[in-house]
């Protein structure tokens, strides 16, 4: 194909505040409308506006812009190269819209908001995802790696067991088989998120012993029961944490959901926790931590 075309939402426009023109994309009628649409910009980049109800046939009123955008062959390095970046992590970039469309220049070192300013426009790529660390491929293990798929986490997934991992494994998950699983947490830069639940009890107490000294892992939890609480908080006493540290763990992780003991269900009331903490975070101006792939090694396997 000599062609093809690119139709995404356009970014907000400057002094409108960032999430200005949300919208409802149900029933496909955006992508299937653009063509159709006046608009400003180039024959390469083109911004266009359109009403939802009167012209789309959405209930939910206001309007949309989305940005439709021109590549031709000659354009695939380029393209290749801003999937590569994406790939990586998140990123920005400032361009112009001009007579050959929108030529873009990635800003290094700062994620500013998506914005247009005249012809000047702002735009970020990829998606920040959260660390998190789990220890241990048993049954819970491997259905939360499965429902964290589609959820914004980078997973770091660690056993020692040679073979305990399944052999495939979503794409946002490193496999790491340590001879000392413990150390693991000294390679993982702060922010990240850590949940225990290997196969062995004397383990995950080490683990947690370890991930709650300081304040490195803003939430730390443990699969289990009231009763394996209970003995954690004792043992942790006796090694010397104090109240709020043990305050700090959660255990038994996934016990605000349902009571069900089956995998795919603990997994899916954890996945929900995880992501209501990753938001409270957020909400309150935390960074997320760097990717982990540089420390603990890139690959699916290590």
């Amino acid at each position: 194909m000599e062609r093809s075309f690119c139709v995404f939402p356009s970014p907000p426009r400057g002094g409108e505040g960032e999430g200005a023109g949300g919208f409802d994309l149900e029933g496909g009628q955006t992508e299937g409308s653009a063509g159709g649409a006046a608009g400003q910009g180039s024959a390469r980049f083109r911004i266009l506006s359109f009403a939802l109800g009167p012209q789309l046939g959405q209930c939910c009123g206001g309007h949309v812009r989305v940005a439709v955008e021109l590549f031709a062959a000659g354009d695939l390095a380029r393209v290749r190269d801003f999937a590569a970046r994406e790939a990586a992590g998140p990123f920005a970039t400032v361009g112009r819209i001009g007579a050959d469309g929108l030529a873009r220049m990635v800003v290094e070192g700062e994620h500013p908001a998506a914005a247009i300013e005249g012809d000047r426009v702002v735009e970020t790529f990829g998606e920040a995802r959260r660390d998190l660390v789990l220890f241990g491929a048993g049954h819970v293990g491997r259905a939360l790696v499965l429902a964290l798929a589609p959820l914004p986490f980078r997973v770091v997934w660690v056993d020692p067991r040679p073979d305990a991992f399944p052999g495939a494994v979503p794409g946002n998950v490193t496999l790491v088989r340590p001879a000392d699983p413990v150390a693991v947490l000294d390679q993982v830069a702060d922010g990240a998120f850590v949940l225990v639940m290997t196969h062995d009890h004397a383990l995950d107490l080490a683990i947690v012993d370890a991930a709650l000294h300081g304040t490195r892992f803003p939430h730390v939890g443990v699969i289990g029961s009231a009763t394996k609480r209970a003995r954690f908080e004792n043992r942790l006493r006796e090694v010397g944490h104090g109240p709020a540290a043990i305050a700090r763990l959660i255990c038994p992780i996934g016990a605000t959901g349902p009571k069900s003991k089956l995998p795919a269900v603990i997994a899916a009331a954890t996945a929900v926790e995880l992501i209501v903490a990753d938001e409270r975070l957020k909400a309150v101006g935390e960074r997320r931590s760097e990717p982990l792939l540089a420390s603990v090694g890139g690959g699916r396997a290590s």
